[in-house]
């Protein structure tokens, strides 16, 4: 027992080290404010999968929130947009133009995007509102880790496990019932800079 509590320890402290390297963005609470968008739609949730048109391995997840108002938890994510603030991967300001820009940038010749949308209580996506605000920022590859610790911490959502693939948290999150799924393709050139220049100017 005493060796399992030390490797537990051990890990924990393991993953507090890796967290260190991943810098603390914390926007005004003036521009999250102003920022702020409810969508009229139902409360969900939206899982955001990036998939390797050439593999199938997955490149990189993300999670919407449509609760109180639409934020997107996007975990050591690359795309910004200067009317979107940020604070340590969470966005808020997620209006429809911002979501489809967000999609845009990650569909290309090389990826597609899978999103998963589930319908859930206001309560739900109040809790999952709360613990991605609190999760702290994300290191590099491990956005799937970070999603699903927080989802399988979850009521509703505690079958998926942990782990560090956004192809499996994808296909765990397919078992769910109520599971919507739609993709989106895009023959845009695999260097997506030119995408996201586009869009902030």
């Amino acid at each position: 027992m005493r060796s399992v509590r030390a490797l537990l320890s051990l890990l924990g402290l393991l993953f507090a080290l890796t967290a260190c390297g991943a810098p603390e963005v914390w926007a005004p609470q003036e521009a999250v404010t102003q920022a702020s968008y409810s969508h009229s739609g139902p409360t969900s949730v939206t899982l955001f999968t990036m998939i390797n048109n050439r593999t199938g391995s997955g490149g990189h997840s993300a999670l919407m929130i449509n609760g109180s108002e639409r934020i997107l938890f996007d975990p050591a994510g690359s795309w910004r947009h200067p009317t979107v603030p940020e604070r340590n991967d969470v966005l808020y300001g997620i209006t429809p133009q911002m979501l489809d820009f967000f999609v845009d940038y990650h569909a290309r010749e090389t990826y597609h995007v899978v999103l998963q949308e589930l319908l859930v209580s206001p309560e739900i996506a109040q809790q999952l509102t709360l613990a991605v605000q609190a999760y702290g920022p994300v290191p590099q590859a491990q956005c799937s880790l970070s999603l699903s610790r927080i989802l399988s911490a979850t009521p509703g959502f505690e079958g998926l496990g942990q782990n560090m693939f956004p192809a499996r948290t994808m296909a765990e999150f397919a078992e769910l019932p109520g599971v919507e799924t739609s993709r989106v393709y895009d023959d845009d050139a695999d260097n997506n800079r030119d995408v996201l220049d586009a869009q902030v100017n």
